[in-house]
C-alpha cells in the first residue's frame, strides 16, 4: 500500500518523515490481512472472509489459509463482518463464483452498513441472508459485540471468552502495527470518519492494555495474534 495512505492528524499524509521503523517493500507499506476462526465444538463462527478475486490477490487465500488450519469449509455455519470493506466481505464466494462455505447458516452484518452489504451486485444471493448486529449483542455463549465505529460506520469488535481468557478480534482497529501501537494518533485514508477512528483506537488499545486479554487484528502481521501492553504514554504489541 502507498505510504501515503497514512494519515498525521490534520489529515496530513506521511512523507519522507516515515519512522524508520516501518519497514517497506518496494516502497510500499506491507498490509496483511487475516480472517479469524472461532470453533465452538459444533461449528466454526467465521469472523471476516478476506477479498477472494475482488482486489489484490495475496487478499484472497482465505480457502489455504482454512485447509493450512486443518478446517473444512462445510463447518462454517455463521460468517460476521467487522465492516463491510471489500477485503472482509468478498470471501463468501470463490474466486470461481461458488459459495464458499456451503453450509452457511447465518450472516452477520453491523447494522448501520447493512445497506452498504446490500450495495453489493456480486454478493446479491447473500442480501436475504444478512442480519444486523449492535454492539452489546451476543453470539452464542462467548462471543459478545464491542462498538468500535470510525473506520467505518458500523466497525465492530468481536470479543471471545473461553476458560478464562479472553481475545478481542478487533477488524482494522490497526492498520500498520510498526506505527499505530506507538504512535495511536496515525490514522489511515480509508477511515470514514479518522477522529472518531483515532478515539476507537486509543479506547480499544487501553481496553486490551488493562483487561490482558489478547487481540487478533485484520491487519496485524500474520498470524495477527497477540497482547497490548502500555509504553509510557503509548502501547506496544507482543506477538505470539
Amino acid at each position: 500500500m502507498p505510504i501515503g495512505r497514512l494519515r498525521q492528524p490534520g489529515d496530513k499524509p506521511f512523507g519522507d518523515e516515515l519512522p524508520q521503523q516501518v519497514a517497506l517493500v518496494g516502497g510500499q507499506l506491507r498490509l496483511s490481512v487475516n480472517a479469524f476462526a472461532i470453533d465452538d465444538g459444533d461449528g466454526i463462527i467465521l469472523i471476516d472472509t478476506g477479498a477472494s478475486n475482488a482486489w489484490h490477490p495475496t487478499m484472497g487465500r482465505l480457502p489455504e489459509a482454512l485447509d493450512e488450519a486443518g478446517i473444512d469449509a462445510g463447518r462454517v455455519r455463521a460468517v460476521c463482518f467487522t465492516h463491510t470493506h471489500l477485503d472482509h466481505i468478498h470471501g463468501l464466494v470463490l474466486a470461481d463464483g461458488r459459495d464458499a462455505f456451503p453450509r452457511l447458516a447465518r450472516l452477520l452484518v453491523p447494522g448501520e452498513e447493512l445497506g452498504f452489504f446490500r450495495a453489493e451486485a456480486r454478493l446479491e444471493r447473500f442480501h436475504g441472508m444478512a442480519e444486523p448486529f449492535e454492539a452489546g449483542d451476543r453470539i452464542g455463549t462467548h462471543v459478545d459485540i464491542v462498538e468500535a465505529h470510525g473506520h467505518e460506520a458500523g466497525h465492530s469488535c468481536f470479543r471471545v471468552s473461553s476458560g478464562g481468557e479472553r481475545i478481542l478480534i478487533w477488524g482494522d482497529t490497526v492498520h500498520v502495527p510498526s506505527l499505530q501501537f506507538d504512535r495511536p494518533e496515525v490514522t489511515w485514508e480509508f477511515d470514514a470518519d479518522q477522529d472518531q477512528a483515532r478515539e476507537s483506537r486509543l479506547r480499544l488499545l487501553a481496553l486490551a492494555a488493562d483487561d490482558h486479554c489478547f487481540v487478533a487484528g485484520a491487519h496485524l502481521d500474520s498470524p495477527g495474534v497477540g497482547r497490548v501492553v502500555r509504553s509510557g504514554a503509548s502501547f506496544r504489541f507482543e506477538p505470539l
